[in-house]
């Protein structure tokens, strides 16, 4: 028997002014839920479970979404989401994009506490230490699970993961890989060093070029890249704190990187490193 189509909601429903109120910072911490908009960040909340709890709650969808994107509405219902069918303006009023796609669900949090992620003795970590962007944000986060890396985290100075605009920015990878927030980065990189991981900060200013590092084969271990603000980088504190910090070499005339270019180059560098036989070296051809 096919599954009962979703049931029409009034635009005056408490459940569409509670939605629309997920959209502030302050209202999502406090009901620890938070909005995913468009079929692909739905139908990965849909997959997801914490816990053995799906973290898919609600969905609001547009008719012509119902029927566009059947089978993400089915999986939905059937993760026990309560469905609703709304009006194409009560959908945008929820959204909080210019051209919403027609689908918006409700998520439970989903991070991860920090000393879960440490005692899986991760290989590779991204954590965004004073990171204000959140498209950045959610950028970086797609760039670390596209590289295969085991964890992400944001430290109290950065940017909430659950702001509307990085969890679109993620494009669904806030669904793949464990956050810890709010870690304070001593805290982060302290407790990465005890675990044996190596901590590496990205900086142009950097005294170790990542070609080098590549080159030496020192880049094959675990390791973990902490990434600073979009203007003015890592404070000198916080670069005090790494084993070494790398710069990525500018081999044209570009003045430098942005912070998510600049995160997948190092990424994708210690993900090439870790999967190479005996690390990743020059290979001479005679």
């Amino acid at each position: 028997m096919p599954p009962a189509a979703p049931e029409p909601i009034s635009p005056r429903s408490p459940r569409v002014t509670a939605a629309r109120r997920l959209a502030r910072r302050n209202v999502r911490g406090k009901e620890r839920l938070f909005l995913a908009e468009g079929p692909q960040a739905v139908r990965e909340a849909a997959g997801h479970r914490a816990g053995g709890v799906a973290t898919l709650v609600e969905l609001f969808a547009t008719r012509d979404a119902a029927e566009r994107y059947a089978a993400i509405v089915d999986e939905a219902r059937d993760t026990g989401a309560r469905v609703h069918l709304a009006d194409e303006d009560v959908v945008a009023g929820i959204a909080t994009t210019v051209t919403p796609q027609g689908l918006v669900g409700i998520c439970r949090f989903l991070d991860t506490p920090f000393d879960d992620i440490l005692a899986q003795r991760p290989r590779l970590v991204a954590v965004l230490a004073h990171v204000r962007d959140p498209g950045n944000a959610g950028t970086v986060l797609r760039c670390a699970d596209a590289a295969g890396a085991d964890a992400v985290v944001l430290t109290d100075a950065s940017v909430d993961l659950y702001n509307p605009k990085a969890v679109r920015a993620s494009v669904g990878s806030l669904f793949h890989l464990p956050v810890a927030v709010g870690v304070p980065v001593e805290r982060a990189v302290a407790g990465l060093k005890d675990a044996g991981v190596r901590v590496l900060a990205a900086d142009g200013t950097g005294d170790h070029d990542l070609d080098d590092e590549l080159d030496k084969g020192t880049m094959g271990g675990p390791t973990a890249w902490v990434f600073g603000n979009e203007a003015w980088g890592l404070p000198e504190d916080t670069r005090a704190l790494a084993d070494a910090v790398v710069r990525v070499p500018l081999h044209g005339k570009a003045e430098s990187l942005n912070l998510a270019t600049a995160a997948a180059v190092c990424l994708y560098a210690s993900a090439r490193a870790q999967r190479a036989r005996g690390g990743c070296r020059t290979v001479t051809h005679g």
